[in-house]
């Protein structure tokens, strides 16, 4: 197996470079997804972040095409897998076989030794075999019969999942959904975008036409351009400050996990990188709060009674936290030149 660079994924780019590379990759996700620019560059960042993405909505609304669009954006190793029942954990992470002609046995590597492996319907499939997917996401590797195989990197694990009012569906594990970095929702398009979808997927699928703009290896530099980007202390501070507030609602029975705050931040600074700047802003935490937290945290018995959604009381902690009022001078700013103009001065490279 391919040794991971986790650790080096490669220099970072320089800015004009990976700006043409990034809007490169979600212009050619764009032309098969109407209207959803936000949820693509989302997912881009994601991607961007080392995290794993959750695609979670009614079924006919583009999750998998979303999914399997970005995954054809990037000339890298993909595999596909549909969650169905009867589906076991050795179909996901590989088995050793017996080799008659060596006498021995033989691993066969499962569909997650790709890059990119598109989960279908994952809530769908056993708690068993959902739970085949926690050593892959969080280490990376794979363990069978007692031999650690490594995955490849980049390695993302983009996955669908139906409503868990849906027939047939199983609820995902505090410990499966805490190692996906965020979880968004399609929605149903416009109607100006619906007509486009119309005109353009009526009689012939864009997705047969996609072509990849990038590969394994430029994505391993956007990542490293990516993580470059500087988080100072006091924006640490509130990412903490976020997810601590989730831990100490009163409507929240399990509040957000370690794991989430260095999440936030890695999404926050890809975040960061694709609006062209190498710093983190206290409005890439907020605006990112609910797609990274919301997922993580159950709520109370009476706030369920309630119908109190997590995204709903994700939103008011946001709100409820203290949040500077002048963006030329926020007091979460602790760098140096700080009395001029700029927020956050950038960093020369």
């Amino acid at each position: 197996m391919t040794t991971p660079t986790w650790d080096e994924p490669g220099g970072p780019m320089p800015n004009e470079d990976f700006r043409a590379a990034t809007q490169a990759i979600m212009a050619n996700i764009e032309q098969v997804i109407e209207g959803k620019s936000a949820t693509v560059r989302l997912a881009l960042a994601v991607l961007l972040a080392e995290g794993h993405l959750l695609i979670e909505d009614v079924p006919g609304v583009g999750k998998t095409k979303l999914a399997k669009a970005l995954a054809r954006s990037i000339d890298c190793s993909v595999r596909r897998i549909q969650f169905t029942p009867d589906l076991l954990p050795s179909d996901v992470t590989g088995v050793s076989v017996y080799n008659q002609e060596q006498r021995d046995f033989e691993f066969k590597p499962g569909a997650v030794f790709a890059n990119l492996v598109v989960g279908d319907e994952i809530n769908r499939a056993s708690p068993k075999t959902q739970s085949a997917l926690l050593e892959c996401m969080e280490e990376r590797q794979v363990t069978v019969d007692g031999t650690t195989y490594e995955l490849q990197a980049p390695f993302m694990v983009i996955a669908t999942q139906n409503p868990i009012e849906m027939e047939g569906t199983y609820p995902l594990p505090e410990a499966q959904r805490d190692r996906f970095t965020a979880r968004i929702a399609m929605g149903y398009p416009d109607p100006r975008a619906e007509l486009a979808m119309l005109g353009g997927h009526g009689a012939h699928d864009p997705l047969t036409d996609l072509r990849a703009v990038a590969d394994a290896s430029m994505v391993r530099r956007l990542i490293a351009t990516a993580r470059d980007v500087h988080a100072a202390e006091a924006v640490q501070q509130y990412a903490i400050a976020l997810v601590t507030a989730t831990r100490e609602a009163p409507e929240i029975r399990l509040g957000a996990s370690p794991r989430s705050t260095l999440q936030l931040i890695r999404t926050a600074k890809a975040v960061a990188a694709l609006e062209g700047r190498d710093y983190v802003l206290p409005d890439d935490l907020q605006a990112l709060a609910v797609p990274v937290l919301a997922h993580r945290i159950i709520p109370t018995a009476d706030a369920q009674l309630n119908r109190r959604t997590t995204d709903a009381i994700v939103s008011e902690i946001v709100h409820r936290l203290p949040l500077p009022h002048d963006r030329n001078r926020s007091p979460y700013d602790t760098r140096n030149n700080a009395g001029g103009n700029n927020q956050y001065e950038p960093r020369g490279r």
